[in-house]
């Protein structure tokens, strides 16, 4: 239609740039994840000059600045605190199209918090490519505030009663962080830690920087802190050169650290990056037996946790109505199950103690745990 301009962003936009307008002349404009707050002007230099505009550049922390005031509608929030990566893992794209890592200065996040605290969110959910390798600037001053200190901050933030993070490295996550869970009550006992395999051999080929037993180090570390602690991770199946002996390590690291609702996936070449050429003689259809065979034990896990908090009260945050019935509510447990209860919609927003009744394949049924513990969480 005439008027009509056409623009592509993101990932893809990131790695193609000037191809994109080469392969598609018609496309006014290609911009990358960083330079989305530049769209404006990138449409007037595409008026004013009569031809396309492509910015895929990584501007420091140019974006940060250009956030629009938070504004949400409801009980939970997500506050972005970094963006890209530079660990540079062999099959990753992310450092290519997203950059290397750019930190918020820790005041900036908390006032954002803050912010949201005040409109009635209760639970924070801190984002980054590579979260908790945050180093942020503090006040103006030479002092950087690791991602450790970032959290203990938040929780004293009036109003904040979880803290979630996702999605976290390995390698970054030290001492400090791992007493974090001892010493802030408000960082809930479900933990988003990719392993990606179980093979030092494939770890090593993937540039993962550590060894299958380096992780279970951190996993046991942390469930001496938070013996419930759920874990749910990422694993890559079928990567170049993957054997029969490299896979069953991955099955005994998943049997030895139980990982609860995971995300498995059969390797994907990705343009531009290491493993993309690397030579891989595995067959489709091993792979896939071997990705069905791994879903199937962590599908297994998850039914056996589910079933294991049956008869337990569990202290939820309730977030709305429940999308299988809008008639009832939802909300979500510390350890992230979402849990579906008939209750009045005052609840919402507030957090409640539910008895768990049911366990389904990947939420639970429960009931509000007496009429007084509705009186106590809704004020009058």
């Amino acid at each position: 239609a005439r008027g009509v301009k056409i623009g592509v962003g993101g990932c893809v936009a990131s790695q193609e740039g000037e191809a994109i307008i080469a392969r598609a002349p018609y496309v006014d404009i290609v911009f990358g994840p960083q330079t989305l707050h530049r769209l404006p002007e990138m449409l007037n230099e595409r008026e004013r000059l009569n031809r396309p505009q492509v910015d895929i550049s990584f501007p420091e922390i140019e974006k940060f600045d250009h956030l629009p005031p938070a504004r949400v509608d409801g009980a939970t929030a997500f506050v972005s605190i970094m963006e890209g990566c530079s660990k540079y893992c062999s099959y990753c794209v992310v450092p290519y199209t997203r950059g290397e890592e750019v930190n918020r200065p820790l005041d900036d996040v908390l006032a954002e918090v803050a912010g949201l605290a005040d409109q009635g969110v209760r639970e924070i959910t801190l984002l980054g490519q590579n979260v908790n390798a945050y180093r942020g600037t503090m006040g103006g001053t030479s002092e950087i505030a690791d991602f450790a200190l970032l959290i203990e901050y938040v929780a004293e933030i009036p109003g904040i009663e979880r803290i979630r993070y996702t999605t976290s490295h390995p390698n970054e996550f030290t001492p400090r962080l791992v007493e974090a869970y001892a010493r802030v009550p408000q960082l809930v006992s479900h933990l988003h830690l990719p392993v990606q395999h179980g093979s030092d051999r494939i770890l090593m080929a993937m540039k993962r920087g550590y060894t299958a037993m380096e992780y279970k180090s951190t996993v046991r570390k942390l469930r001496a802190i938070r013996p419930e602690l759920a874990l749910s991770s990422d694993y890559i199946v079928g990567f170049p050169g993957e054997t029969d002996a490299d896979f069953d390590k991955m099955m005994k690291l998943i049997d030895d650290c139980q990982f609860d609702a995971s995300f498995s996936f059969i390797f994907s070449p990705r343009p531009g990056t290491p493993a993309a050429a690397l030579h891989d003689d595995t067959p489709h259809d091993v792979k896939l037996r071997r990705l069905q065979t791994l879903q199937a034990v962590i599908d297994g896990n998850v039914r056996r946790f589910g079933e294991a908090l049956v008869g337990t009260t569990q202290r939820v945050l309730v977030e709305g109505a429940s999308r299988k019935d809008a008639s009832e509510l939802m909300g979500r447990t510390a350890c992230n199950r979402v849990v579906n209860f008939e209750g009045d919609a005052r609840l919402v927003g507030q957090m409640t103690d539910l008895r768990i009744t049911r366990s389904l394949a990947y939420t639970l049924r429960g009931e509000v745990l007496t009429r007084e513990a509705v009186r106590e969480s809704v004020p009058a």
